[in-house]
């Protein structure tokens, strides 16, 4: 005879054990996570435009001249591919959730949403005098996203509270030390706009290139 009560097979989380089914299951926030990044990496083909057909304007010059285009689709789409990497192996050791969990879940995603917009701000204003704004609100939200990142893994992480319990403490304490010098990166980054807008994205791209690589192997016993 099936049990009408499964329940009763729930461990206490304080053990390191699931509390119950639903708090184990953490495949509904991964799927819809991965449908956010999914869309704002698309949008951002948006700010791709075909040129205008002018008189004595070849075509050839009138794509180069939309370089800084480019540049922001590119640097971007790179960067939030990244990020669902990040987001992609955070979950890989998260085993449960909980409300707290899908509220910074959720405004990790808001960011991340808004991503498109500072893009489009670049590509607009990069070959202009408003470039160091335009710029500085492009860093501005990676140096968001960044801490929204670290919130979300230091809830789940700490005291293994949500985290599947096989996995190494060094593992997780790994992703901790990467991520924690993030925001205060991001942040430089921001500041420098204000003197330097190449310098500033560059630093971006090399922040981003870094959180690409994989994950140091911890030694084994």
């Amino acid at each position: 005879m099936r049990d009408s009560h499964p329940d009763r097979f729930a461990q206490d989380p304080g053990r390191g054990a699931p509390a119950d089914v639903g708090e184990k299951d953490t495949g509904r926030v991964e799927a819809f996570s991965d449908g956010v990044f999914a869309i704002a990496i698309t949008l951002l083909v948006l700010e791709l435009h075909v040129p205008q057909r002018a008189a004595g304007v070849p075509l050839a010059a009138a794509l180069a001249g939309q370089w800084p285009s480019y540049l922001a689709f590119l640097t971007s789409f790179a960067t939030i591919g990244i990020m669902w990497i990040n987001h992609h192996r955070m979950f890989s050791l998260i085993q449960r959730s909980d409300h707290t969990l899908l509220v910074l879940n959720g405004l990790l995603l808001l960011a991340v949403t808004a991503v498109p917009f500072p893009t489009g701000l670049v590509a607009a204003y990069l070959p202009y005098r408003d470039a160091r704004i335009a710029v500085m609100v492009y860093c501005g939200t990676f140096t968001a996203i960044a801490v929204f990142f670290n919130v979300l893994w230091r809830y789940a992480s700490s005291g293994h509270r949500l985290l599947d319990p096989r996995i190494d403490g060094r593992a997780a304490s790994a992703i901790t030390r990467a991520y924690a010098f993030g925001p205060a990166l991001y942040f430089a980054s921001f500041c420098l706009a204000a003197l330097s807008v190449a310098a500033a994205l560059a630093l971006t791209v090399a922040l981003a290139t870094f959180f690409a690589l994989p994950p140091p192997r911890e030694p084994t016993a």
